[in-house]
This record gives structure tokens, C-alpha cells and sequence, in this order.
């Protein structure tokens, strides 16, 4: 079996005789979310399953591409779906995107995903920027001997989601009179959605929103000094706090009805970042 960093660099290797893109930002789009691709002016698009050891997405609403181009005169890499810990991969493979793009040279991460949300005045189709996660999903992408050229054997998570990008985020929700909230993502394993008594214990040790993704990514990402902004569109209310059963349609059909929205919040973010 090949060695973590042979593998990146194979990626590497890969896209970059695709695409002379050097982006600057790298965006990872989560489910539902991924028509943003349509404001970016795309060079490139590699299917997931062209690229060395990566690996193709099976869930619904994640496309399974990378997209090499530019946002205005911003060069980005995006990540159109992402792979789950719950559909079997390690974590070493699920935070294996986000080190390649790291290697292609992206200095911001932007990180994307449907949650459910239970924060007080929460209401389906809101966001939420996440200002710091709990890591509830057992699990470490770090685990194991420490790569040095990725960055150090016990990285510093104090600022996991930069401040400045926090209040970039924030005067942009502000500016065009959206609805925002900021908390803190449980990241848990799934598949199953949480029990009702779960999320009671969620809200509990501070949480407002619980999803399946981003947070291994926000630990590679920061283990390799990159600077990470993260937003959860909150596509349905958690177990206890919904009274319907919570469904993956129900995620992907909220997601569709703030694309819009999402999409012109995210453009203007990304086009801020240039200064």
C-alpha cells in the first residue's frame, strides 16, 4: 500500500498535468450545494474517479468532480461532493482531497454542508457560520505516525475557523439583511440520523447544528496551516426538535430552495478574499 504523501503527490501530479490553475482557495461543496460551480469560469473539470486515489461519491447530491478555475479574478479549486467517513472510507481517505488541494496551493479552505439544526429561532433553510465543532465521530484523521511534512504531531485547534473570516462571513450575511446564526457543529459518524435524546445531549455541551462531514477536514486542513471558513445550511430541524422523521430528501430539497442564496452569499465571500 502506498504511502500517504506518495499518494498526494500522485493526485498532484495528476491535476496539474489536467489544469494550470493555482488556486488560491479551495471550496468543498456539500450535499446539494453544488450548482455554485455555475458562477465559476471553469478551466477544468476532473471527475473524481480520473484522478489518482480518489475516490467517486455515492451519495445524492454530491456530483463527484473538481473544478479548476476562476471566481472573478480569484483562482479556485472546487470540490463538488465530498466522501463521507460513514460510507466506509478511512479518515486518512476522506481528508485525502483536502491535502491535495493544500498541495496544489490553496492558502483559505471554504467548507460547505447540509446540517440539522436545533439552535433556538433555527428554522429550515437558515445558515449557520460554524465558529468551532465538537469532534464527536470517534475518530481523527491525525491518528496514526505523524506526517511532518503535513505540519506538526499535535497541531493547535484554538482558532480551528479563522476569526477574520468569521467576520468577513458576518458582514456579508449583514450587508444584504440575511438571516445568519454562528455556533458550534457537532460532527458525528451517521449514517443514521440522531435520536431525539441525542440531540438533547448535543444542545447540552453547546451545540446549535449536527452533521457527518467538515470536521476531519477542518483538522487536516489546520494541521496543514491553511486558514478555514466553514457554513452549514441548515436543511431540516434535528430529531425532537422536528416532529416529522427526518429523510435525505427532505436535506437535498432545502439545499435546492436556498441555491440561490447560497450561491450569491458565497460568490461575494470568495470575491472578498482577493483583498
Amino acid at each position: 500500500m502506498k504511502a500517504t504523501l506518495d499518494r498526494i503527490t500522485e493526485s498532484v501530479s495528476f491535476i496539474r498535468s489536467k489544469s494550470s490553475v493555482k488556486p488560491k482557495v479551495g471550496i468543498i461543496l456539500g450535499s446539494g450545494l453544488g450548482a455554485f460551480v455555475n458562477e465559476v469560469e471553469i478551466k477544468e473539470k476532473i471527475s473524481f474517479q480520473e484522478i489518482p486515489h480518489f475516490n467517486p461519491t455515492t451519495v445524492e447530491g454530491h456530483q463527484g468532480n473538481l473544478i479548476m478555475g476562476n471566481l472573478g479574478n480569484v483562482p479556485v479549486a472546487l470540490l463538488q461532493g465530498r466522501n463521507h467517513y460513514y460510507e466506509g472510507h478511512s479518515m486518512e481517505m476522506v481528508v485525502h482531497p483536502t491535502r491535495t488541494l493544500a498541495m496544489l496551493g490553496i492558502e483559505i479552505l471554504v467548507l460547505t454542508n447540509s446540517a440539522g439544526g436545533f439552535g433556538d429561532t433555527m428554522q429550515a433553510g437558515d445558515f449557520m457560520i460554524i465558529e468551532d465543532h465538537i469532534n464527536l465521530m470517534g475518530a481523527n484523521p491525525l491518528m496514526g505516525p505523524n506526517i511532518k511534512e503535513l505540519g506538526p504531531r499535535f497541531p493547535d485547534m484554538t482558532e480551528a475557523y479563522d476569526r477574520k473570516l468569521i467576520e468577513a462571513m458576518e458582514k456579508i450575511f449583514q450587508k444584504n439583511n440575511t438571516k445568519y446564526h454562528k455556533g458550534i457543529y457537532c460532527g458525528v459518524s451517521g449514517p443514521t440520523y440522531e435520536t431525539p435524546a441525542e440531540v438533547r445531549y448535543l444542545k447540552m455541551i453547546g451545540g446549535k447544528a449536527v452533521g457527518m462531514s467538515t470536521v476531519p477536514e477542518t483538522i487536516a486542513a489546520n494541521h496543514l496551516g491553511l486558514r478555514v471558513a466553514a457554513l452549514s445550511c441548515i436543511t431540516n430541524l434535528a430529531a425532537g426538535i422536528s416532529r416529522q422523521k427526518l429523510t435525505h430528501q427532505e436535506v437535498t430539497e432545502t439545499a435546492k430552495k436556498v441555491e440561490s442564496q447560497f450561491t450569491s452569499f458565497l460568490k461575494e465571500f470568495v470575491l472578498s478574499l482577493k483583498d
